[in-house]
C-alpha cells in the first residue's frame, strides 16, 4: 500500500513510519519544499503524482515560517484539503487530532461520543480541523492521541519534559490529581496502524484507561530510566483527560511500567 505521510519526521511521524514499514507498506514521506502547505494547487499536484492508496496526516505548525494565521493554514486548511483529496482518488485518510480539543474545565475521561470544547490556540483549531475533515470526508479517520512517552529526551514527548525538569529545577512537580492521556510511541504507531483499516469516524488512542496520575507514571519512568527523575509531588492541577475507546487495541501503561516498584 502507497502512504503519504505527512510529519513524518516528526515524534509519532518517526515511530508511526517504522511501524508501517514493517508492516509491509511503501511510504513517502510529504516533502514541504516540493509541496508547501499552504499552496493548494501544489498540494494536489504532490498527491495526484504519487497516487497513495492511503493518506496519513500527522504534521503539526510546528517550524514557523512566517505565513499569516499559519496555525489554522496548516492545522485546518490544509488537513481539509487532504481530506478532499483522499476522497477524490479513493484513498484512506487518517489524520492525527488530540486530546487537547477538550478543555482543562471539561470533565474527563472522554469518549468519542463527547463533543470537543476547547475553542482557543492549538487544542480549538483541531477541533474544528475535525468538524471540518469529517464533513469533507465522512470516510476519513480522525485519531485523538495524548501525551507521547519516548525513549529519551530531544523531542516532543514525556522524557523530554521530565529532562528539561530536572535540568531546570533539579526536580520535577507532577500533580496527583492529573490523570494524562498519554501511550510510549511505539504503541501509539501500533493503534494507527490499526486506525487504518477501520471505517471512518473517531477514535481514541490513549494507554491510560486505568487512570494513572501524572505522579505515579512520572516515577515509574524514573524507575525505568534507573532513577533519573526526582519526582516531586503535588495536588496542583485536578484534572481527568483520559482517552477511552475499547475498541482500540493498545498496550496499558500497566504492561510497560511497574507501578509495583514505585514509592
Amino acid at each position: 500500500m502507497r502512504t503519504l505521510v505527512t510529519g513524518s519526521n516528526g515524534t509519532v511521524g518517526k515511530a508511526f513510519v517504522q511501524a508501517l514499514r514493517s508492516g509491509g507498506y511503501e511510504v513517502i514521506g510529504w516533502d514541504r519544499a516540493a509541496a508547501p502547505p499552504s499552496d493548494a494547487h501544489a498540494v494536489k499536484s504532490y498527491t495526484l503524482q504519487h497516487k497513495p492508496d492511503i493518506i496519513v496526516h500527522l504534521a503539526v505548525p510546528s517550524v514557523p515560517t512566517g505565513l499569516e494565521d499559519e496555525g489554522a493554514r496548516i492545522t485546518i486548511d490544509w488537513s481539509v484539503q487532504l481530506a478532499e483529496l483522499a476522497k477524490e482518488v479513493g484513498a484512506c485518510y487518517l489524520f492525527a487530532s488530540t486530546a487537547m480539543v477538550f478543555s482543562n474545565s471539561a470533565p474527563g475521561p472522554f469518549r468519542v461520543t463527547d463533543a470537543p470544547d476547547e475553542e482557543d490556540g492549538y487544542g480549538g483549531e483541531k477541533a474544528k480541523a475535525e468538524r471540518a475533515v469529517l464533513a469533507a470526508n465522512q470516510d476519513a479517520v480522525v485519531a485523538r492521541l495524548g501525551w507521547q512517552i519516548g525513549d529519551r529526551a530531544g523531542s516532543n514527548n514525556m522524557i523530554e519534559f521530565l529532562t528539561r525538569s530536572m535540568i531546570e529545577k533539579e526536580c520535577v512537580d507532577a500533580s496527583t490529581k492529573w490523570m494524562p492521556a498519554c501511550s510510549f510511541l511505539e504503541d501509539t504507531a501500533s493503534a494507527l496502524c490499526w486506525c487504518l483499516d477501520q471505517p471512518g469516524g473517531i477514535y481514541h488512542v490513549d494507554s491510560n484507561s486505568a487512570g494513572h496520575s501524572f505522579a505515579d507514571i512520572a516515577k515509574a519512568l524514573s524507575v525505568l530510566h534507573d532513577h533519573t527523575f526526582a519526582i516531586v509531588e503535588n495536588e496542583d492541577f485536578v484534572y481527568d483527560q483520559r482517552l477511552l475507546d475499547e475498541r482500540v487495541p493498545i498496550k496499558a501503561l500497566a504492561e510497560r511500567l511497574d507501578f509495583d516498584a514505585i514509592d
